[in-house]
């Protein structure tokens, strides 16, 4: 008797245990089917915009979700008095890359507009990039040889005076290095010290890596052979893009993370990759802004889209004319005066500071990225790398290519 109740009191484990092992089963196959999408996409900016786009004409099924009130992340643009309002800073889409170009250009129809910003120091003006407009304006020199004179005279003094001319210590003597005196303290040293929050002597030398002379007169900011701004503004771009897609706004993921992830079988966060993480190996460092925009009575402000002011004294590093994007008449303007501004924990960040002690952290998050399955990290934040938008939609394209 006593056997066979042992042997009664194993079978009932054995049936209980196989039982558990197949409700368990049963559940998850039960969890996998209810999944209601392919891709949960965190962020309607450009990077999530285009993995919607071409996974949903791939025939996978996505929803994007944005804790913003409207879609296209920092590029998003607002109608102003009949302007188009950059409402997160100037953003001038530029590349060299023909298929990117064709490819922005599907969605809507850029103009030619030409970055040609202009740098005000006190009183003075001169045009950016470094060019012979600015050299004339600076020493009244008229031809290049007379430029690059000037130049190397004032590099060699910035030799002579620094200590160890082979490394230099800072920002400062990096940049005079690169350019000699009188450009570093009326174009460089007030603006950089703004952007960053510290002073040049704070800051490490590879900040200023090179500066971009130009001995011709030529007020065109970048070098790439297409650029221009949508007509009629960034966000009719993006909800182009999004046709079709199901979005969600001000939907803050974080809110409930656990319920959003059990909706699709595969997450592309664009947030900060830190944060995902619950901050595991602490906070990675960014640089946020502070945007005042006004209206005004007047039609032409500044005359220019983007005004540099590099004078330290000065607290915000330019000031926007939106309608000089678009070569705009309209009665009156818009303009915006924007902050460099310390990121802490809640505010929104702009772009990364890709410092060596931010650069080893993050290396720390990559790893533990890199071993995830059903998770796609994208975007400035997501990848904690400085993008211009051209980069951004390669980054989405190439992702897509590897998940089709």
């Amino acid at each position: 008797m006593i056997y066979l109740g042992r042997m009664f009191a194993i079978f009932v484990i054995m049936r209980y245990t196989e039982n558990a092992t197949v409700y368990n089963n049963w559940r998850d196959c039960e969890k996998r089917m209810k999944k209601n999408y392919d891709y949960l996409i965190v962020g309607a900016g450009l990077y999530g915009s285009v993995f919607a786009y071409e996974m949903t004409k791939a025939g996978k099924k996505c929803l994007v979700i944005d804790k913003r009130s409207h879609v296209g992340g920092n590029i998003y643009t607002k109608e102003v008095e009949g302007i188009q309002v950059h409402e997160y800073g100037a953003h001038i889409f530029h590349t060299s890359d023909k298929e990117i170009w064709n490819y922005v250009n599907t969605f809507a129809e850029f103009n030619r507009y030409t970055n040609s910003p202009v740098a005000r120091y006190k009183d003075e003006l001169y045009n950016l990039p470094f060019n012979m407009n600015t050299f004339h304006a600076l020493w009244g020199v008229k031809t290049p040889d007379e430029a690059k004179a000037r130049i190397e005279e004032q590099v060699r003094e910035a030799k002579a005076a620094i200590r160890n001319p082979e490394e230099p210590a800072n920002v400062e003597e990096q940049a005079l290095l690169l350019g000699g005196k009188d450009i570093y303290e009326k174009l460089v040293k007030g603006y950089t010290e703004k952007q960053w929050g510290k002073r040049a002597t704070e800051l490490p030398a590879f900040i200023i890596r090179r500066l971009p002379f130009r001995f011709t007169y030529d007020n065109n900011y970048f070098n790439d052979k297409y650029q221009g701004i949508p007509t009629g503004g960034y966000t009719q771009m993006i909800e182009k893009m999004l046709e079709g897609v199901e979005v969600r706004l001000s939907t803050d993921y974080f809110a409930k993370r656990e319920a959003y992830d059990d909706l699709a079988d595969k997450l592309v966060f664009t947030g900060m990759i830190d944060e995902f993480y619950d901050y595991r190996f602490g906070e990675l460092e960014y640089r946020s802004l502070r945007f005042e925009t006004e209206t005004l009575g007047v039609d032409n402000y500044q005359g220019n889209a983007v005004v540099n002011y590099t004078e330290y004294e000065v607290p915000f590093t330019r000031i926007i004319e939106h309608k000089h994007f678009e070569y705009g008449t309209q009665e009156k303007t818009v303009i915006t005066r924007e902050y460099p501004a310390a990121w802490e924990k809640g505010d929104e960040p702009y772009y990364p500071i890709n410092d060596e002690r931010n650069n080893t952290l993050f290396a720390k998050y990559k790893e533990l990225a890199d071993k995830e399955e059903t998770v796609i990290f994208g975007g400035r934040l997501g990848q904690y790398k400085y993008y211009d938008m051209h980069q951004v939609i390669a980054e989405a394209l190439k992702k897509v290519d590897e998940e089709i």
